[in-house]
């Protein structure tokens, strides 16, 4: 469809951490740091590994946690250095269709929400089935990218 597209997504390793209690903006600083510094090194080999995108945070309307993760690459996918942050883990996420919307600019956590309403309403008035009591974030470039900015919400096919 024009207005948003449904992915396969196979099995796959993130590295992830949850952020309790803080607002949407300050969980992805907090929680970008924590993985950041687990990929510069915080972890049990002392290894480096490459950044990767998306960063992806998941939202459970009216819940004041939030999970931030990077995707592990794939060279490492088979056995990630274990986490030495015990507010870090590695998590495998099953295989899933996905809908995606995307959209440019600099994504704020009120756009996230629009942009997933809008995606939320396509679905339903498409007769799609999907998760509806959470969604992703999904964020593709760093903050000092001006222009051409990528970003995404999803919500897993039932």
């Amino acid at each position: 469809a024009k207005d948003y597209e449904l992915r396969q997504y196979e099995s796959a390793k993130w590295v992830s951490t949850v952020i309790r209690g803080e607002t949407q903006k300050e969980a992805m600083r907090q929680g970008f740091w924590k993985l950041f510094h687990y990929i510069q090194g915080k972890n049990e080999k002392e290894m480096k590994i490459g950044m990767t995108v998306p960063v992806t945070c998941l939202i459970k309307p009216g819940c004041t946690d939030f999970k931030i993760s990077f995707f592990v690459p794939f060279e490492h996918q088979d056995s990630p250095p274990q986490p030495t942050d015990s507010d870090v883990f590695i998590e495998e996420r099953k295989a899933a269709a996905i809908f995606v919307r995307s959209f440019g600019g600099f994504a704020s956590p009120e756009k996230y929400a629009e942009e997933a309403e809008v995606l939320a309403r396509i679905l339903r008035n498409r007769g799609q089935l999907f998760h509806e009591d959470f969604f992703y974030t999904a964020g593709y470039d760093s903050p000092f990218k001006l222009f051409n900015r990528h970003n995404e919400v999803w919500y897993f096919k039932k």
